[in-house]
């Protein structure tokens, strides 16, 4: 059940942890083991205590759309595609980039030596 819950984006290992302590089920308990009121009570917990799923994804996307509209050094990078945390991107960042494209003409240094 513990794992089960980690599947809910928003939901992490300790938060699926607080959830099954408070109501009160066993964290090695499977999910097709719990009952009517097992289940009622962990989406009531949820919905009461978490912001999950639809509304987090909206709230994640509209604090980046700010980001973007106020034109910050992070929305600057948000919209350009490059990594928005200060990490290097002369030798990586592939992630965000995208795959590395050659450019026509230039060679290595080892090569004009």
């Amino acid at each position: 059940m513990e794992v089960a819950l980690t599947y809910i984006f928003g939901i992490g290992p300790s938060t699926s942890r607080k959830i099954l302590a408070e109501a009160k089920i066993d964290m090695n308990k499977k999910t097709d083991a719990l009952t009517e009121a097992e289940v009622a009570k962990v989406r009531e917990i949820i919905d009461r205590a978490c912001k999950v799923e639809g509304d987090l994804r909206r709230e994640t996307s509209l604090n980046i759309k700010r980001l973007v509209d106020l034109s910050c050094y992070r929305g600057i990078r948000h919209r350009k595609g490059l990594p928005v945390r200060g990490q290097r991107t002369h030798s990586n960042a592939r992630t965000r980039k995208g795959p590395a494209v050659a450019i026509a003409g230039k060679k290595s240094v080892k090569a004009m030596k």
